[in-house]
């Protein structure tokens, strides 16, 4: 994007304890457009073969769970933790539906873009056809909105409105979130500040991510943590959000959130059950 990059910028590097000989998590930072040299871009690639997604409800969201369990990472799944990232739009800004092992949530609604969660392990990104609660064969599911990339290219319904989303003040530029799921099937996750959802987009899309979905937006919400597992977990903020705390999910959140763990064998199954 610029001529002359800052030290390290666009370059995926591994964090946390190696898998299997590889790393499961690489993040990079890059500045997104040349017009707005101060905005940057936080990125986290998860390997697919390497890493295992849950979802945690949280306090408060989504708001009709039947079962919320702890609300933060589960002590007895600490010592195989990866990262941590905020989950996507309330379920009343938009009907964004939600299941757990084939439990109703909050209705899925057709339409929708919906981070699935597979027992076999595989994560996927997709426009949800299935009705209102997921099958037996997926482990979680969760919406927000329409997605923002389908089949590599931006949505066209994509705008500055409130479409996609309320901001503080009305501002057109704020605080986005996303994630997306490239062409081998890893998740990717993307934050940045002064975005609309059109660049936020374009930021996925220049990560390599094939179908996308926008998360949470505003200064409050974007979390990304990582864990090195040295002298303890060692959480360290990869989105510098000064209203979160690096150990923002290792206790009771009134969000939803995700986690990302060391892959182990076997079917996926829900890590506090």
């Amino acid at each position: 994007m610029f001529p002359h990059p800052l030290p390290g910028e666009g370059i995926w590097k591994p964090t946390g304890p190696l898998v299997d000989g590889g790393p499961p998590v690489l993040v990079t930072t890059f500045r997104t457009e040349l017009a707005y040299p101060r905005i940057v871009a936080y990125l986290a690639w998860f390997d697919h073969a390497r890493t295992a997604l849950a979802w945690y409800p949280g306090r408060y969201e989504p708001p009709n769970a039947p079962l919320r369990g702890p609300m933060m990472v589960p002590p007895d799944q600490r010592w195989r933790l990866l990262a941590t990232f905020n989950a996507a739009f309330t379920y009343s800004a938009g009907l964004n539906g939600s299941s757990i092992d084939g439990r109703l949530y909050e209705p899925l609604k057709d339409g929708l873009a919906t981070l699935i969660g597979y027992r076999d392990g595989r994560v996927d990104i997709q426009a949800w056809t299935g009705g209102p609660v997921a099958g037996p064969q997926i482990a979680f599911a969760r919406q927000s909105l329409r997605l923002i990339i389908d089949n590599g290219r931006l949505n066209p319904a994509l705008d500055t409105s409130t479409n996609w989303g309320y901001t503080l003040g009305s501002a057109v530029r704020v605080w986005r979130t996303s994630v997306g799921i490239d062409r081998r099937g890893n998740l990717i996750y993307a934050a940045a500040d002064g975005q609309t959802v059109i660049t936020l987009a374009r930021i996925l899309q220049r990560a390599g991510a094939v179908r996308a979905m926008q998360f949470d937006i505003n200064p409050e919400w974007p979390t990304l943590i990582t864990y090195t597992h040295q002298d303890g977990l060692g959480p360290t903020k990869v989105v510098p959000n000064v209203m979160q705390a690096a150990t923002r999910y290792l206790a009771p959140d009134d969000r939803d959130f995700f986690a990302v763990y060391r892959r182990l064998a076997g079917p996926v199954t829900v890590p506090w059950r």
